[in-house]
C-alpha cells in the first residue's frame, strides 16, 4: 500500500499557465522583429542551460541571442515581448487553490526557469497564495530532469520520495521523477489538471 501523499511539487509552464520561452514564444519573436529564426535558435540552445540554471540574467541572454549586433528596436522591447507570453490557466489555477485551500499538502513548485522570468511568472500567476516554496532551476542550480534537482528538493523538504507526487507536461521529468520514486502526474493538456487530481482523490 503506497504511504499518504503529504506533499505535492508541481511545474508551472504547460501546468499552470503557459510556457515562458517555448518554441513558438521565440519563433512570434522571430517573425515580429524580423529576427533569422535559425540563428535566433541556435544562440538559444547555445545558451539555455545556463540562463535556465541562473546563471544568466536576462540582459546577458538577449546580448547573447539579439543584441550581438545593432537592432531598430530596443532590449527593453524584446523583453516585454517575452514576458507578454506568460498567461495562466484559469482551471489549472482554481485546482491547485481548492488543494490549498484544504490544508491537507505541503506545496511547491519545481520548475526550469530563468530569474527574471521566473519572478515574473510567480506573480503573474498569483502563485505565492498557493505554494509554500519555490524550487526553480535559477534558485537550485539544478534543472529536470536531471535526478539532482529531485534529491535535492526531498533533502530540503525532508519528504520521503514514496509521499510526494509529482505534477509535470513533460514526459522525461515525470519519467525522472519516478525513478526517483516519486509518484507523478503527467498533465499533457491546459485545463485538465482538476480532472486529474480529482481521479486521485486529491481534491473533491
Amino acid at each position: 500500500m503506497n504511504p499518504k501523499i503529504t506533499t505535492i511539487l508541481c511545474d508551472v509552464g504547460g501546468v499552470l499557465g503557459t510556457n515562458g520561452w517555448d518554441v513558438p514564444d521565440r519563433k512570434e519573436a522571430a517573425r515580429l522583429f524580423g529576427l533569422d529564426w535559425q540563428e535566433l535558435e541556435e544562440r538559444h540552445k547555445s545558451v539555455v542551460k545556463e540562463f535556465e540554471l541562473g546563471r544568466l540574467n536576462t540582459a546577458q541572454y538577449e546580448e547573447k541571442t539579439v543584441f550581438y549586433q545593432p537592432r531598430p528596436f530596443t532590449t527593453q522591447e524584446f523583453r516585454d515581448f517575452m514576458f507578454s507570453r506568460s498567461r495562466p490557466f484559469p482551471e489549472s489555477l482554481a485546482a491547485i487553490e481548492r488543494v490549498a485551500q484544504s490544508n491537507r499538502y505541503f506545496l511547491a513548485t519545481l520548475n526550469n526557469e530563468s530569474l527574471e522570468l521566473n519572478v515574473h511568472r510567480i506573480q503573474r500567476f498569483g502563485l505565492r497564495r498557493y505554494f509554500c516554496v519555490f524550487f526553480s532551476s535559477c534558485f537550485l542550480g539544478l534543472a529536470k530532469p536531471d535526478v539532482a534537482i529531485y534529491n535535492a528538493v526531498l533533502k530540503l523538504t525532508q519528504r520521503a520520495a514514496e509521499e510526494c507526487l509529482f505534477i509535470d507536461d513533460r514526459e522525461e521529468n515525470v519519467e525522472s521523477a519516478a525513478k526517483r520514486g516519486m509518484r507523478t502526474l503527467h498533465c499533457r493538456k491546459p485545463g485538465e489538471l482538476g480532472t486529474r487530481l480529482r481521479e486521485m482523490g486529491i481534491v473533491s
